[in-house]
């Protein structure tokens, strides 16, 4: 029987801040036709379970109708699939209110709850903000789970191999759910694919989210497709992979510079270099860091200019830090010595004094100066 476990689809999300409202627009559909193309590739691969980790949805703010609607019925539309879905801490119940539900959905609730498909149990139990009466030790004891099934269960929420002491049900406790009979645990909450060994018999995975939304979601994203083999004579029940499936990719370069002078044309050609294996039709954002020479004329407008039309989309940060050896300027019989001068006998922090000196530089060369 095989599988499909996902999470974090956040349908209808707001997008990464920067883009213009015609891309926003257009990335927030590419969220669900994600989504429907998944549905599709179950189909056609005979995947009998979608299991849906948590944040199917976003926010009730963001959430409109007509999303809800295309949601239920892409699913209603592959019978031969259940869904199984839990709610994380991003999903209400109240989404799904008022609306005819699908016979091939099915929902979970804050007690542990279980579908049987054969020798297979998928057992899941809602995202709560609080733990129950009784706390951790009573949550996980009411897992009861036999021994002689294929036990697949399903949660969401930040991993913790310990006790953190917080009253917070979004704190999975891997500790106190070893030697339970887990074969795989399928978590939702973490926007990044991650597969360890939760104990001698099974394993744990969070399947990371469909799509990135902004520059803290890069890297490839998709989905976990599982092959529950029930007539398999050891203890290797399960087998996984995970399937890249974003229709765009979230790149995040780095360019460290090391305190000399870079002409306009030496930075360009160190951004060419680490951008130049990158997809067109992905979003890039590249960082300068490190330290510069004062003559370095770090113009990001005219660089983002340069570059942006190779992409999707394409946003430049210079986060570098001004390099200045204050004994240059000691004799300097100039205003830009005297300035210096001045500024380094403030008793304020290097951090500042730094500020200060790079728009004092920027004024004197006539240069914009961002407050």
């Amino acid at each position: 029987m095989k599988i499909i476990h996902c999470a974090d689809l956040h349908l209808d999300s707001k997008m990464e801040s920067n883009l213009d409202r015609q891309r926003a627009s257009q990335r927030k559909a590419e969220l669900f036709d994600t989504f429907s193309r998944m549905i599709e590739y179950g189909v056609e691969n005979g995947v009998r379970l979608i299991i849906i980790a948590g944040d199917l949805f976003d926010t009730a703010e963001n959430m409109q109708l007509r999303i809800k609607r295309r949601v239920l019925s892409a699913i209603k539309n592959a019978p031969e699939i259940d869904f199984l879905y839990i709610k994380g801490n991003h999903d209400s119940r109240d989404f799904l209110e008022g609306e005819e539900l699908p016979e091939n959905l099915k929902l979970f609730s804050e007690d542990w709850k279980s579908y049987e498909y054969g020798n297979t149990v998928v057992t899941g139990r809602d995202f709560t903000d609080e733990l129950p009466e009784g706390g951790e030790e009573k949550l996980y004891s009411g897992l009861m789970l036999d021994s002689r099934k294929i036990n697949i269960v399903v949660m969401h929420g930040q991993e913790s191999g310990y006790s953190s002491g917080k009253k917070d049900g979004g704190i999975i406790n891997l500790k106190l759910l070893k030697n339970k009979n887990i074969d795989y645990l399928a978590l939702g909450h973490i926007h990044s694919y991650k597969y360890a060994r939760l104990d001698k018999r099974g394993m744990y995975c969070y399947s990371g989210c469909l799509e990135g939304r902004g520059f803290d979601e890069c890297g490839e994203k998709g989905f976990v497709l599982l092959d529950v083999n029930e007539a398999s004579s050891d203890e290797s029940h399960i087998s996984c992979e995970f399937i890249p499936f974003a229709k765009r990719t979230l790149h995040e370069v780095t360019i460290k510079l090391s305190g000399e002078y870079y002409s306009e044309d030496e930075l360009g050609g160190l951004i060419c270099d680490k951008i130049k294996d990158i997809p067109e039709k992905d979003l890039v954002k590249v960082i300068i860091s490190g330290e510069t020479e004062e003559n370095t004329d770090i113009d990001v407008e005219y660089l983002t200019e340069k570059f942006e039309k190779r992409f999707y989309f394409l946003k430049l940060c210079d986060d570098t830090k001004l390099s200045i050896k204050y004994e240059d300027y000691e004799n300097d019989i100039s205003l830009k010595g005297e300035f210096i001068r001045l500024v380094k006998e403030k008793r304020i922090r290097e951090e500042d004094k730094r500020e200060i000196i790079l728009m004092g530089l920027k004024a004197l060369r006539g240069r914009e100066i961002d407050l």
